[in-house]
């Protein structure tokens, strides 16, 4: 196995220890600011009241005799006090709960081994044997297993990919998710207010989010938004758009559904950076059912903490690394950039910069800034110090992407096997899903039983444009494995398995 490069190399990560702009620091301090105002009332409203409560009675009548006979420091003091009171109340956000979630497994008759995949290659009889050997190699190097699922319209021999199937696919898809959800939570399809589709290559019209609200019957004041072209980091774009909606749109649910279509989106040429997500996209997606009624809290999972979105498309390089367009043929595709590894690595980089203070402690925070005053300020010759994210979170789903990503992150975050465990099982067991591939990850936390009442969840995906987006869950309640039904739950006794790092090609 060979070693990875420095990170000169565009095809890895950015070595995080290197270097951290302060743009990026200052980004995430005026972000905590402009967001979290409440974060600040709060501690005064409880020192306030933590105060009060240690007078006696004689205290509050010696405290009255000196207001009584000064009305300006009353008036002061009782403005002041519902001033403060109404700035807490009207700034702090409505609690967004994760009552609960989703993920479609396909039937076994969709099943395609690797084998059965670059046999289906060779019979397509587009593809030259220099491309076949290229394939071949991606496919055993990828990280995907032997159980990933191809749609019919791919696997049929010759392909007939067509809209037809297509549309089959998205409904198998999306209503299978969302059966289950509502069987889950009991929730009735006129009891939703909100409905968010992602999907970024599949966008027929009427759109996929009108196919499911003609489907399940949806009320006619609906609040329905499709997100198209936005990649895989779309999910994620969509749950926090699914939170702006629930804080002005009280007691109501919001069903939040990402997938991504293969069907049409499979590539017939030769170009080798376009036959990469022939290799690792597979079929899936999933549904999840959020809600601002805080009489759900007690039946709900998981409790929205953070969401935060990272746009690097002002940059050229950053905007074409991920393109679909026409190869010389005619034949259109989405190609990878040489160079999609380093606008990745920049991309998050920035996220989690700016994520820092909202989620380290604070002895964290000090390090940082006492290494960052004495490189910026002292110029002193010491190496940077990277915040230790462990110390924020019990559980991470980074994107499955491909087995190269999930390398670097590991080693750039400095994460353990079992911290990555839930992302390379997924990209094992189901492939790179596209936006969906978060929640399969987190429904393998469950399925081990590892979630207890408290823990906190990083997500975090990347996609097209560029883009980099977060988000924090706070659990709030310890998930029962025996309880819970998702992909995993009739094989995860045979996880993980050994799916050993190997060099890029």
């Amino acid at each position: 196995m060979n070693e990875s490069k420095p990170s000169s190399n565009s095809r890895n990560l950015p070595d995080f220890k290197q270097s951290v702009k302060l743009k990026y620091v200052k980004l995430g301090y005026h972000y905590l600011i402009t967001h979290g105002m409440y974060l600040f009332l709060s501690p005064l409203v409880v020192i306030i009241a933590a105060q009060l409560s240690t007078f006696s009675p004689n205290d509050f009548y010696v405290l009255w005799e000196q207001l009584r006979f000064n009305l300006i420091s009353v008036v002061i003091c009782s403005t002041l006090l519902v001033f403060l009171s109404t700035v807490y109340f009207i700034t702090r956000p409505s609690p967004v709960y994760l009552v609960n979630f989703s993920c479609y497994k396909p039937e076994d008759a969709r099943k395609c081994t690797k084998g059965n995949f670059l046999e289906m290659s060779k019979s397509v009889g587009t593809f030259s044997d220099g491309n076949l050997e290229f394939q071949r190699k991606i496919v055993e190097r990828s990280g995907l297993g032997d159980s990933t699922y191809l749609p019919e319209a791919v696997t049929n021999v010759p392909p007939n990919p067509c809209m037809a199937e297509a549309r089959k696919e998205a409904e198998a898809v999306m209503f299978g998710a969302i059966d289950e959800l509502l069987a889950k939570t009991s929730v009735k399809p006129k009891d939703i207010g909100i409905l968010v589709v992602n999907c970024s290559l599949f966008n027929p019209t009427p759109s996929l989010s009108a196919m499911i609200v003609n489907h399940y019957k949806l009320r006619g004041n609906v609040i329905s938004y499709n997100l198209g072209g936005m990649g895989c980091s779309a999910g994620l774009i969509s749950i926090d758009l699914a939170k702006d909606l629930l804080q002005v749109h009280p007691n109501t649910f919001a069903l939040v559904l990402s997938m991504e279509n293969i069907t049409l989106n499979w590539y017939f040429g030769n170009e080798k950076s376009m036959l990469l997500p022939n290799c690792l996209f597979r079929m899936g997606g999933a549904a999840v059912l959020l809600s601002n009624k805080r009489s759900d809290k007690k039946r709900s999972k998981y409790q929205l903490v953070h969401t935060v979105r990272t746009h690097k498309g002002a940059d050229d390089k950053c905007f074409t690394c991920v393109y679909q367009l026409e190869d010389s043929d005619g034949k259109v595709g989405v190609s990878l950039s040489k160079e999609l590894m380093a606008v990745a690595g920049d991309a998050l980089k920035t996220n989690i910069t700016t994520l820092g203070p909202l989620v380290l402690p604070m002895s964290e925070q000090f390090l940082f800034f006492a290494t960052l005053v004495g490189r910026k300020l002292l110029k002193a010759k010491i190496r940077p110090y990277i915040p230790d994210f462990k110390l924020a979170f019990e559980h991470f789903c980074i994107h499955a992407g491909g087995r190269a990503v999930l390398d670097e992150l590991e080693k750039n975050l400095q994460l353990s096997d079992w911290h990555m465990e839930p992302s390379r099982m997924t990209l094992h067991r189901f492939g790179n899903t596209s936006s969906s591939s978060l929640w399969y990850e987190l429904a393998y936390s469950e399925a081990k039983g590892r979630i207890r009442k408290g823990d906190r969840t990083w997500q975090i995906a990347f996609g097209s444009g560029f883009k980099c987006n977060s988000a924090v869950w706070k659990a709030l309640r310890s998930i029962n494995p025996d309880k819970e039904k998702n992909p995993w739950m009739d094989e995860i006794h045979q996880f993980p398995v050994d799916v050993p790092k190997v060099a890029r090609i």
